[in-house]
């Protein structure tokens, strides 16, 4: 197995959006990555990101996945995904970042914490009775 094609600012003029945030692993496809930046969930250097758009060695990029929230700047380019390893050396993440999503992280953890999943799936006469009662918080 090869190693990734890791470029610096020197070799090349830049690498697109898309095709680095897949070979750096946050998103599992490009076509993911193309649809989240349409949907504005990627920002690169406080600008609304396209998929197409050359990212290059030092910019600063905001990324919205699900409920966790990246800020990082790019130290590295790639054209290939390769293993977890060598994608976290492409990016180096903020601290207050990483201390955020960790806050956030230990956040969801304890509101999951009271809550007790019941043993089983409902059967037939309790999924009825579900969809009977409704919505019994909007009264």
């Amino acid at each position: 197995m090869a190693d990734i094609s890791v470029v610096t600012a020197a070799n090349v003029p830049g690498v697109r959006l898309d095709l680095w945030l897949w070979a750096a692993r946050f998103f599992k496809t490009r076509a993911l990555a193309k649809k989240s930046i349409e949907g504005g969930k990627v920002e690169v250097n406080q600008a609304a990101g396209k998929p197409s758009k050359p990212v290059h060695v030092g910019d600063r990029l905001h990324i919205a996945r699900g409920e966790e929230r990246f800020e990082i700047e790019v130290v590295a380019l790639a054209h290939q995904r390769g293993s977890a390893a060598q994608a976290q050396l492409l990016y180096r993440e903020t601290e207050a970042s990483r201390s955020a999503r960790l806050d956030a992280a230990e956040r969801r953890r304890l509101e999951r914490s009271g809550y007790a999943r019941p043993p089983t799936k409902p059967d037939k006469r309790a999924r009825r009775l579900i969809i009977a009662l409704g919505d019994i918080d909007a009264m």
